[in-house]
């Protein structure tokens, strides 16, 4: 056996046990204390989107989508990745084999202009920053489906999206857009809303391009 394939494979031994103990720590500290969070959040010898899937994963935690969001009891939970992919495999590592309750999860990469069923399929949407032109498009699209909307791009949630991933210090925080989430009918814990920023949607003509 090669020192180059042993390297290797202790290098992706290494990155999986690093995705467990973070799965394990996020999940404490959305449970329990934003000091916790930033704890858990603070990891510089962790990948920026391996944190973020961590995020992800736990977001459905504490998100209540509307009964008929799901066709089946056990209908997957759909993440869908809009535009260049920030995340390689790292995310599909992170879901892997995860249930809640009996929802297992799906994640599907996606194009702008993909077909709308792809999209209404999605329960989880993260939104790449190459998507950035087509934001205030894709709010409207949207906006009515129970799909928590998840991005990074500066204004994202004042924009109409649920969710927005900001980097503070070295941690990665997020915001909130409650009035996005009840547009959505998703219900969002009082305990995530603890840990987050909230933000006020702006209004359209704010939104408009000068």
């Amino acid at each position: 056996m090669s020192s180059y394939f042993v390297s290797s494979q202790r290098a992706v031994n290494l990155m999986l046990r690093r995705l467990g103990i973070l799965i394990v720590a996020l999940s404490v500290s959305l449970s329990w204390a934003p000091e916790a969070f930033a704890q858990a959040a603070d990891l510089s010898d962790s990948s920026e989107y391996l944190i973020k899937a961590g995020f992800i994963y736990n977001f459905a935690k504490f998100v209540d989508w509307p009964a008929t969001a799901f066709a089946q009891p056990d209908s997957p939970i759909v993440i869908g990745i809009l535009g260049i992919d920030p995340f390689g495999p790292l995310i599909d590592q992170v879901v892997q084999n995860k249930k809640i309750g009996a929802r297992s999860f799906v994640v599907k990469r996606l194009k702008w202009g993909t077909d709308l069923k792809e999209l209404r399929d999605c329960k989880i949407l993260f939104v790449g920053e190459s998507e950035k032109a087509h934001i205030d498009e894709l709010v409207q699209i949207v906006k009515t489906l129970p799909i928590l909307t998840v991005g990074e791009t500066p204004g994202f949630a004042e924009r109409g999206g649920v969710i927005r991933f900001v980097l503070e210090d070295n941690r990665v925080r997020f915001e909130i857009n409650v009035e996005a989430a009840h547009q959505a009918d998703l219900t969002i814990s009082s305990r995530l809303l603890t840990l987050a920023r909230i933000i006020q949607q702006a209004n359209a003509d704010a939104r408009k391009p000068g």
